[in-house]
């Protein structure tokens, strides 16, 4: 993606609520780009893989969407996908800055090199794909999905790997049992992690 292109690959907009990490239970508004060379088993937004099926949108029709959410009470901007940082962001994140306040919120596995100089950055990084020691020394938070106790592994490697101020966070997989028990007792008995959960699923919201 050149920095100066115009125009980005959107699976959609929407006005919504954070439901996960940090900033659970926000106003946000949510730029989901396409794209993703990552592919989690796991992941609940598979049809945002594919680049070219998503429509290409222009950087001022998206910086024109978040002005307007800015107005209707959202607290900031969610890039995120598919994996946002297959493309480079520079560009959008100029043209967000320029029409709005708002600060920027990242979503990404860590993967591709870091771009958009985003104002929060929520790494969630996969085991079969590790993130680059870049996204682990700039991630305002970690966020790692737990399945079985091999994920548990992965989470405490990637929390030796992040600043003191990262906050760390364990998110069971939807629909896991197992993830769900070993995500509370892990959190119970190691106190500086949190538990994330996907309030957003369970509100039945977007």
């Amino acid at each position: 993606m050149n920095q100066d292109a115009a125009t980005l690959p959107v699976v959609e907009t929407f006005h919504s609520l954070q439901g996960e990490g940090h900033h659970s239970g926000r106003s946000a508004f949510f730029i989901r780009l396409a794209g993703c060379n990552v592919g989690c088993p796991w992941c609940d937004t598979k049809h945002s893989w594919p680049v070219n099926t998503h429509p290409q949108r222009s950087l001022r029709a998206l910086a024109a969407d978040v002005e307007q959410a800015e107005r209707n009470g959202a607290a900031f901007t969610v890039i995120t996908g598919g994996e946002p940082l297959q493309h480079n962001l520079d560009g959008l994140a100029s043209a967000l800055r320029e029409a709005s306040s708002h600060p920027l919120h990242l979503e990404t596995s860590g993967v591709d090199g870091l771009s958009g100089d985003p104002d929060w950055i929520t790494l969630s990084p996969k085991p079969h794909r590790p993130p680059r020691q870049e996204l682990l020394s700039h991630c305002d938070e970690l966020k790692v999905v737990i399945h079985t106790a091999d994920d548990l592994l992965f989470a405490e490697s990637m929390a030796a790997a992040v600043s003191k101020q990262t906050v760390l966070l364990l998110q069971p997989g939807w629909d896991s049992s197992e993830g769900q028990r070993l995500a509370i007792d892990h959190v119970q008995n190691q106190p500086r992690w949190r538990l994330s959960l996907q309030t957003h699923k369970w509100l039945g919201v977007r």
